[in-house]
């Protein structure tokens, strides 16, 4: 679970760089108090506006007032706007837990529903809100920011780096028959109630999430989303939320949990099943599968390719290297689509970052970090001992390199890319965002760096 606590982050004051720039331009930067409700509805409809939504009624912005209660909520208004209430751009954010390789979590800065009016463009505005948050965070204490993204040419300029991938997999389901060597199930399933998975979901989720990184904590209101206890409709948008399809009827969401031998929870599946033409067979919609196992993961997906009357499965926001390709005769029964980035990092101090993850090999890094923005540039020294722990911090003028460094230098986008050990170090040497001073430093830094599963983010926020 995150530890961080910063009971006043949400009325931490407005950053004074930013707000100068846009006074500038007639602009003002504002911070929206949870208990100024006219403000946030206004806040919440420009946001709307912003993702090509419909203008939320009045029981939907109830519910998204809710949601964001507790969020760090920030607009740039125009007094010289036919709407002045309404602002020209928006963004939210908060500290969440980001889980990080070695099974920890660290606090990072969570920034979403980032918009900027068609009418505002190329006037500065996302530059300032971008920077007041990363400043922002960085004075909280806090070591890195994240977010989801719908443009991917955006947020490079602000040192963020794409460091986890998704795909959404499609599965012929009377091609999916089970490789022999496939892990044998130990467990058993069970239906149960979503409020029932209400109450157990969140601990299966906490424990899965150790096992890999780039898994964020989920919000009581996604789990509602999620679990089918509220309207997809009511939920806020992200900054690359995916659209909510709209239909006559929503297809009820079945929740199945999968017990070990003993008893205890270790995974579970939300699914829909949708009739083309109200015709079988039927396409399985997976909205959520969370395996704290191995056998929970097997289990799981053999009962959802088992099903009777389904010709096919598909999932979203899967990990880009699913081990249910290898639990089959035939792998092309699973087909990719829609592989992209999706959780872009931001590292804000070096050495706490560097210090909280676990590594898989031991070594001694010289890292010279470039940052435009000057929050995290510098020359760094990471040490990795036989164990897996790091230790980091900035070199100082006097000190000698230990012997034997691996020494390159990238900017902080290519090291936030690195941190969660998807990207090669190696690849980013060849594409030039590497640059390598001692041999086969790109090669070190790939072996201590790399996570056993690629980093995987399952949700949106």
């Amino acid at each position: 679970m995150n530890d961080y606590t910063a009971p006043d982050f949400a009325r931490t004051p407005i950053d004074e760089e930013s707000a100068a720039v846009l006074a500038i331009g007639g602009l003002e930067l504002r911070l929206i108090d949870a208990a100024d409700t006219e403000a946030r509805r206004y806040w919440h409809r420009a946001t709307a506006r912003g993702f090509h939504e419909g203008a939320p009624d009045d029981n939907e912005l109830v519910r998204r007032l809710a949601n964001t209660a507790g969020d760090r909520v920030t607009a740039v208004l125009d007094a010289t706007a036919a709407d002045p209430l309404t602002p020209v751009a928006t963004v939210r954010s908060w500290p969440m837990g980001l889980s990080v390789p070695g099974g920890g979590t660290l606090p990072a800065w969570a920034i979403s529903s980032v918009t900027v009016s068609p009418t505002h463009r190329r006037r500065g505005l996302a530059r300032a809100l971008l920077t007041a948050e990363l400043r922002t965070a960085h004075g909280l204490g806090l070591p890195l920011a994240m977010l989801t993204v719908s443009e991917a040419t955006i947020y490079a300029r602000y040192g963020f780096g794409p460091a986890a991938h998704q795909a959404s997999i499609t599965i012929t389901t009377g091609d999916a028959r089970p490789a022999p060597a496939a892990p044998t199930d130990m467990g058993r399933l069970h239906f149960v109630s979503p409020e029932s998975l209400r109450h157990d979901a969140p601990a299966i989720f906490e424990a899965a999430r150790r096992r890999g990184a780039g898994d964020v904590d989920r919000r009581d209101s996604l789990w509602d989303q999620i679990l089918g206890l509220t309207t997809p409709a009511l939920a806020e948008p992200s900054e690359a939320a995916a659209p909510t399809p709209t239909t006559a009827a929503t297809p009820t969401r079945q929740t199945v949990r999968f017990d070990d031998p003993t008893g205890r929870p270790k995974g579970f599946a939300v699914y829909s099943v949708t009739l083309e033409g109200d015709a079988y067979p039927g396409r399985l919609d997976v909205v959520d599968l969370v395996a704290a196992t191995d056998a929970a993961y097997t289990a799981l997906w053999r009962f959802l390719l088992d099903l009777d009357l389904i010709g096919e499965v598909s999932a979203p926001l899967r990990s880009t290297a699913e081990p249910l390709v290898w639990q089959l005769e035939n792998p092309r029964a699973v087909r990719a689509s829609a592989e992209r980035d999706h959780l872009w990092l931001r590292l804000l101090d070096v050495p706490a970052a560097l210090e909280h993850r676990r590594y898989a090999a031991p070594g001694v890094f010289l890292l010279d970090v470039s940052d435009d923005l000057g929050i995290a540039g510098g020359e760094f020294l990471l040490t990795v001992s036989p164990d897996g722990a790091g230790s980091a911090h900035p070199l100082a003028a006097a000190e000698a390199t230990p012997a034997g460094a691996a020494h390159l230098s990238l900017s902080v986008a290519a090291l936030s890319a690195l941190y969660l050990g998807g990207p090669s170090a190696v690849v980013l040497s060849r594409a030039g965002r590497v640059t390598e001073h001692t041999e086969d430093a790109a090669t070190q830094v790939d072996a201590a760096f790399r996570s056993g599963q690629p980093p995987h983010l399952s949700t949106w926020f």
